[in-house]
C-alpha cells in the first residue's frame, strides 16, 4: 500500500477508498470508522473470525452469511455490513486488516492528521495513548491518528511507524542489537 497525500494504492487501497467515499457520501464516516475498529478488535480476539476471513475452503455464500451474522452480533453499521458482504462475494476477506489500515489512513488524512501504526507488547492505557499522541504531535508537527496493535513478541517498548519513518524502541530489537555486538 502506498499513501501519498491521502491517496492509497493497491488492492486494499482501492477497497478502502471505495468504502471511504461511500461513507463520506452517506455522512457515515464516524459510524464506519467505529465499526471497523470493532471489527479489527474482533479479528484479533476471535480465532474463528480470523479463520473465516482467511480460509480458502469456505465458499463465498457461506462466508457472506457468516459475516452478516457476525456483523449483526457485533452491532456494525449497515454500510460496513454490506461492504463485508461484497468482500465475501469477491473472496477478499483476507485483505480486511489491510483495508481497515488504509481506511484509517484516509480518514486521518481527511482530518489533517498523520496516521501512525503503534505496536506494543501489551495494550496501552488511556494515559499512555494521550502521552504518545502528545509526543508525536511535538515530533511530527501534526496530530496523530493511532492504529494500535499488540504483539507480545516485541517483549517491551514500542514500534511506531508513520509513513516511511520507523521508530523501534522495542526490547526485542535492543536485545538483538546487543547480541550482535557481543558476537563481535
Amino acid at each position: 500500500m502506498q499513501n501519498t497525500g491521502g491517496i492509497v494504492a493497491g488492492l486494499s487501497g482501492r477497497y478502502a477508498t471505495a468504502l471511504f467515499e461511500l461513507a463520506q457520501g452517506a455522512k457515515a464516516l464516524d459510524a464506519v470508522a467505529a465499526s471497523l475498529a470493532t471489527l479489527r478488535q474482533a479479528l484479533t480476539e476471535s480465532p474463528d473470525l480470523a479463520t473465516l476471513t482467511t480460509s480458502p475452503v469456505i465458499d463465498r455464500t457461506s462466508a457472506a452469511q457468516a459475516m452478516a451474522a457476525a456483523s449483526n452480533a457485533m452491532g456494525l453499521d449497515a454500510l460496513t455490513t454490506k461492504f463485508l458482504g461484497v468482500l465475501a462475494a469477491n473472496r477478499r476477506l483476507a485483505a480486511l486488516p489491510a483495508i481497515i489500515t488504509d481506511f484509517n489512513a484516509l480518514t486521518a488524512a481527511q482530518r489533517g492528521e498523520v496516521s501512525a501504526q503503534v505496536t506494543s507488547a501489551h495494550p496501552l492505557s488511556d494515559e499512555q495513548v494521550t502521552a504518545l499522541k502528545a509526543k508525536l504531535r511535538a515530533g511530527l508537527g501534526a496530530d496523530a491518528a493511532l492504529d494500535l496493535r499488540v504483539d507480545p513478541e516485541i517483549l517491551g517498548g514500542l514500534i511506531v511507524r508513520t509513513g516511511s519513518r520507523l521508530i523501534d524502541s522495542s526490547l526485542r530489537t535492543k536485545l538483538n542489537t546487543l547480541a550482535s555486538v557481543m558476537k563481535g
